[in-house]
């Protein structure tokens, strides 16, 4: 591959995640706006399957890729991991109202609660990560590594 090529691919990890957590936020979007509950129902497992898929493949491919590249970056890979888990325990919680059949008041609440944590995590993934993901090395799929978004 060219060097040209090679800079191209490398600089895509930066589009790459830029492109889903703009598509996690648009999901959410949609899914605080709809009023139909049973639209509800499907836009809310839709958005939490994709959230926890996004940071599945972050956790097991690209914080060790980042790891293995920037060592001194570890107490911030370790900060992500932290709120990945938080908002996973979010998640869980509004998976759960959604279950059992929420009042359309209280899944917006539990909504509410991850759209706040969500946006502070990808706002400071964001500025602490890509200038390291446009210079990383990492032979995967964006799918793999980010999600199936």
């Amino acid at each position: 591959m060219s060097e040209g090529g090679e800079k191209a691919r490398l600089v895509a990890w930066s589009h790459e995640l830029r492109r889903v957590h703009a598509r996690l936020r648009q999901a959410l979007a949609v899914t605080r706006d709809t009023s139909d509950p049973r639209d509800l129902l499907l836009f809310c497992h839709g958005f939490c399957s994709a959230l926890d898929g996004h940071h599945r493949g972050e956790d097991r491919t690209l914080f060790p890729a980042i790891a293995a590249a920037h060592p001194q970056l570890q107490s911030t890979l370790r900060k992500l991991e932290q709120d990945h888990s938080m908002i996973g325990h979010l998640i869980s919680g509004l998976q759960a109202a959604v279950d059992r059949a929420a009042t359309p008041g209280e899944l917006q609440r539990h909504l509410q609660g991850v759209a706040a944590i969500m946006e502070s995590h990808f706002r400071y993934e964001e500025r602490m990560l890509l200038t390291v993901l446009e210079g990383l090395a990492l032979d995967a799929s964006p799918e793999e590594v980010l999600g199936p978004l």
